[in-house]
């Protein structure tokens, strides 16, 4: 079984940065499509970014649009979420999702999913 595992997450100011990785076990990220959620406790996982099998394709929640940016170092098997001018409303945890079969940028379709890293955006 795959283990999917999320880092850089923590506690940060209102319009700062943090940047998410996601790596994995027993699993490559080349040529699969990918995508971030996030999530709040009692909410619904919220689908936030994807991209495609071949980086051609990204795309973003409205929620984030202009402030997040995803992409994938696939020499170092990593997935990235740039997160610029956080605000409180980000203060969730986020979860890594990698798509084995499907290869479109879509909230569809996950295979595997990460643990969860903890953002904190204090106001």
């Amino acid at each position: 079984q795959a283990q999917v595992v999320e880092s850089g997450g923590g506690l940060v100011q209102a319009g700062g940065s943090l940047r998410l990785s996601c790596t994995a076990s027993e699993l490559s990220f080349t040529w699969r499509a990918m995508a971030w959620f996030r999530q709040a406790p009692g909410k619904e996982r919220e689908w936030i970014s994807c991209i495609n099998w071949n980086d051609s394709d990204k795309n973003y929640a409205d929620s984030v649009t202009g402030r997040f940016t995803v992409s994938r170092d696939m020499e170092k098997n990593t997935l990235f979420l740039q997160m610029n001018t956080l605000k409180p409303k980000d203060t969730d945890m986020y979860y890594c999702a990698v798509k084995q079969k499907d290869g479109t940028c879509s909230r569809h379709n996950v295979d595997f999913w990460g643990r969860g890293n903890k953002v904190t955006v204090a106001s």
